[in-house]
């Protein structure tokens, strides 16, 4: 019997669609004068759209019943606004515990806000939690703001008119519909609330020192050196005046309150300016203070919470905005920053500065930069949804330690990274504090599978390090897509090619052979003594214009998607900057816009700059080949991203979801700290989710034994048996598992034996027939803490964790998703009729994979779930051998709109 939540929505903070920020809650006692005066303070027009007559006492009885704790079936929500209350949200289950009538109300000055909505997407959330399916609300049918709400809230909704009124009734099962119109409005709120952080009208620095050297007084300088176009204040008790500009003893003294406030105060003095922040009017806040404890650091967060303000840090270098009409330099950086195109989010300081310089020098420049630090608030997501509807932004830099909602991070990078190249440092990539697995899957998934694969989904670029980031920034900032990953090499030293050639071989591109007709026209055009084929050695002998027509005769003739050019000087030649260069640099023809062109040039200083050609593009110089081979891998990777189709999740139909989580809740009742499901919960579960397996019995004694093997053995006669108990999840390694047992006497001697060995550590054993032959694999699921649910698939049987050929993405899967994870592994030649062999059933693994994502998706307790081995064959496949490891745990909705 589930269990009813008492409230799947505790206090959390949200925005709306202003920015502002607002508490929700679930109502107690103490709001009844709150919601009491709520209705009191109503309109005519809002009292009739709520009660359907006129009346004040409708209003008081309302408080009266919302404010009273309710019995199951009951629940009440209520948005606060500072300290005030905007707004309430109820339903009630009368008729049935599957069905609740809601009703909605909100203060009269915060219509049109996005009150409503966020409080009945909230309270759908505790009506799922509490196994409601659908809402119904009679609704006047004037009430044209109710019906707008209901209209846009993303659910399916049926509507019956009956007179005066309308009932509706809303299906509260939450689709790709419903999480798009959930991202927009979320999309809508995050960039309103940053306004007053990236394009301040006002800004104050707090802390602002008149000690040369001091934080404060940086960021003040670099802010009015920067020529920031708003009004700028300085905040110090101690001084009259800093930087030439009067300082006022606290914020709440000037005279009007700024956007945004800039805190350089010691650490203990953080939360308390916080809070005369809030209080004086700040709409924002960038804390570069470091070493706050978590008590203040939750002193600090509580504040903004209170008033309303976004935050960034605190423990960050600042942050910034090129933009002509807003020239913010709020850092304590020595240098800069170019105003340009790129967008750039990070967690450290040290980082940040690297980013911008590099940035800088390249010429790319940055349209919006945040240093992050703790990010108590302010996230990589928010910053992705600002350059989403910047025009400004035409690329997005990140550097992120952690993700603190990587399914909202996901879905938000997927449709960024379709307008602009989303580029990341894959931090953290090393197995240092990886947990203990407890299954092959587990072990299949390391923290690098995990993060690559939240990275792979969402389409995000992501290198090893910060100078192959700038390296593949450069590429895609100047030079189109390839169309895919063949590389013509053209050189005017033989071994420089070759160097080139084996690069790109490294980096997984292919340096074809060129088609017969144009190698010999190459070689028309090339000096005596020149090499056509690929690498093409051009000779130091070739002249600028010889070397330009061959680049453009590569870049048009379709056999290749790229072109590489390694150049050195040559006695033959002047410098490669003032000559050969030209050749890549003057004016190309309209044919190069479809084919990038990547120039290695071995004596330049610097790792990678950007050439200015004649038309005003630019092309990326690379000092060494693999630095422009790794580049080039990754734009052919986002060319490859870009063209495959986005894809929705699936959603397997035949799925018990009520008895699934049933099974869960029976077993935690059981055994409330978690652990191994036995072998007949285990297969009880999977049958829920439509999961094919092997038939089995489970038996506890010799006969028991000998009678299942009587009735399961197939066509030839042989069967499994498999001991099991609570420490046996790795049977083989412990000899638990004997085969192709035939006969009676076979199968005494097998249980006898296995008794024998393994004593009271076996409490039963599970007597299966013999699988048919066919591709042995593992299929799996693994929960962490950080992402979500990770669904495993790649070579199984014994020898799968040696093996480690495994690909990974995150749940729910999309159609693409499952597609990838069957082609990945370097296994996956055996599924397509590898050397003649018949194909395996491709359609069985793809449902097999539908339905453990699904299952992944709805049980937050499943921690663990192992299918090793599944046989794949012509006619369908089959899971052998299954575990399952169950842990009490609750997983707020990652799709639920709220702040950190």
């Amino acid at each position: 019997m589930k269990t009813e939540t008492a409230s799947a929505v505790r206090t959390v903070c949200a925005l709306l669609a202003d920015g502002s920020t607002v508490r929700l809650r679930p109502a107690d006692p103490a709001d009844h004068d709150q919601v009491r005066r709520l209705y009191g303070e109503m309109s005519a027009d809002s009292l009739r759209n709520r009660f359907f007559v006129v009346s004040r006492r409708s209003g008081e009885r309302a408080a009266e019943r919302l404010c009273t704790p309710g019995g199951p079936g009951h629940r009440t929500l209520v948005a606060l606004h500072g300290d005030r209350l905007i707004g309430v949200a109820e339903y009630e289950t009368d008729d049935g515990p599957t069905t609740g009538e809601i009703a909605l109300a909100v203060a009269d000055d915060f219509h049109h806000r996005g009150v409503g909505t966020l409080l009945l997407e909230h309270l759908v959330h505790t009506a799922r939690e509490n196994g409601v399916t659908a809402f119904t609300a009679d609704v006047l049918a004037d009430n044209h703001p109710i019906h707008r709400i209901l209209a846009h809230l993303g659910l399916h909704v049926t509507r019956r008119y009956d007179g005066s009124t309308v009932h509706g009734v809303i299906r509260l099962e939450p689709d790709e519909t419903y999480r798009c119109a959930v991202d927009l409005r979320g999309r809508t709120a995050g960039t309103a609330s940053l306004r007053p952080l990236l394009r301040p009208r006002s800004v104050a620095v707090i802390g602002a020192g008149t000690r040369p050297g001091s934080v404060g007084r940086a960021i003040l300088h670099n802010l009015r050196e920067g020529h920031f176009r708003g009004l700028l204040h300085a905040v110090n008790p101690h001084a009259h005046a800093v930087l030439h500009l009067p300082a006022f003893p606290f914020v709440g003294d000037l005279p009007h309150p700024p956007d945004l406030a800039v805190l350089a105060v010691p650490a203990e003095a953080v939360p308390r300016v916080a809070e005369q922040c809030g209080r004086a009017g700040v709409r924002a806040l960038v804390v570069v203070t470091a070493g706050l404890d978590a008590d203040r650091t939750a002193e600090l967060t509580a504040a903004c919470r209170r008033w309303g303000m976004r935050m960034v840090g605190p423990n960050c270098l600042g942050i910034v905005n090129t933009a002509p009409d807003v020239n913010l330099d709020a850092t304590f950086a020595v240098g800069r920053p170019l105003p340009g195109t790129a967008g750039v989010a990070v967690q450290s300081g040290g980082v940040g500065i690297a980013l911008l310089d590099g940035l800088s020098r390249l010429g790319i420049g940055v349209s919006s930069f945040a240093s992050l630090g703790e990010k108590r608030d302010v996230s990589g997501n928010d910053l992705l949804q600002w350059w989403e509807c910047d025009d400004r932004s035409e690329l997005a830099l990140m550097h992120l330690e952690s993700f603190g909602n990587p399914r909202a991070f996901s879905r938000t990078a997927r449709r960024v990274t379709r307008r602009m190249p989303v580029l990341t440092v894959d931090a953290g990539r090393s197995t240092a504090g990886r947990r203990a697995a407890a299954s092959h899957t587990a072990a299949a998934a390391t923290p690098t599978m995990t993060r690559r694969a939240l990275f792979r989904q969402a389409g995000i670029t992501a290198t090893d390090t910060l100078g192959e980031l700038l390296d593949t920034a450069a590429l895609l900032h100047s030079q189109p897509l390839p169309g895919g990953p063949r590389v013509a090499v053209l050189s005017n030293a033989g071994g420089v090619g070759v160097l080139a050639a084996d690069a790109c071989a490294d980096a997984e591109l292919t340096v074809p052979e060129l088609p017969a007709a144009l190698t010999k026209e190459l070689l028309a055009m090339l000096p005596v003594g020149a090499g056509a084929e690929n690498p093409i050695d051009t000779t130091p002998a070739v002249d600028v214009p010889t070397l330009a027509a061959c680049v453009d005769r590569l870049a048009e003739s379709g056999a290749v998607d790229a072109v590489l050019v390694a150049l050195v000087p040559t006695a033959l030649t002047t410098a490669v900057g003032t000559d050969l260069v030209t050749a890549l640099t003057s004016q190309a023809p309209a044919d190069r816009a479809h084919c990038p062109v990547l120039a290695i040039l071995p004596d330049q200083p610097e790792r990678i700059r950007l050439l200015h050609t004649d038309d005003g593009r630019t092309l990326p110089a690379y000092g060494e080949a693999q630095s422009a081979a790794r580049a080039l891998r990754h734009a052919v990777e986002r060319a490859r991203w870009l063209a495959r189709p986005p894809g929705q999740p699936v959603a397997p139909v035949g799925a018990d979801s009520v008895q699934a989580r049933a099974l869960v809740a029976e077993f935690l009742t059981g055994q409330p700290a978690g652990g191994w499901l036995d072998a007949r919960q285990t297969a009880r579960l999977l049958g829920c989710y439509g999961i094919p397996q092997l038939p089995q019995t489970y038996v506890t004694t010799e006969q028991e034994a000998v009678e299942a093997a009587a009735r399961l053995a197939n066509r030839s006669g042989a069967v499994a048996l498999k001991a099991q108990g609570p420490d046996l999840v790795h049977k083989t390694e412990r000899g638990g598992v004997l085969l192709d047992l035939r006969g009676e006497h076979a199968v005494r001697a097998a249980y006898r034996d296995l008794t024998g060995r393994l004593g009271t550590a076996m409490t039963g054993a599970l007597v299966q027939p013999m699988a048919r032959r066919g591709t042995e694999l593992l299929a799996g699921v693994v929960q962490d803490e950080v992402f979500g649910a990770l669904v495993v698939f790649g070579a199984g049987g014994t020898t799968s964790e040696l093996l480690a050929d495994h690909a990974a993405r995150l749940a729910p899967l999309t159609g693409t998703d499952i597609h990838e994870l069957l082609t990945t592994p370097r296994c996956a030649p055996l599924l397509f009729g590898y050397r003649g062999a018949a194909p395996a059933d491709r359609a069985s693994l793809e449902e097999l994979l539908a339905r453990l994502s699904r299952m992944a998706d709805e049980l937050p307790e499943l921690v663990e779930a192992e299918c090793n081995p599944v046989i794949a064959r012509p006619d369908g496949s089959t899971v052998v051998d299954a575990r399952i490891r169950l842990l009490p745990r609750r997983v707020t909705d990652p799709y639920l709109r709220r702040l950190p």
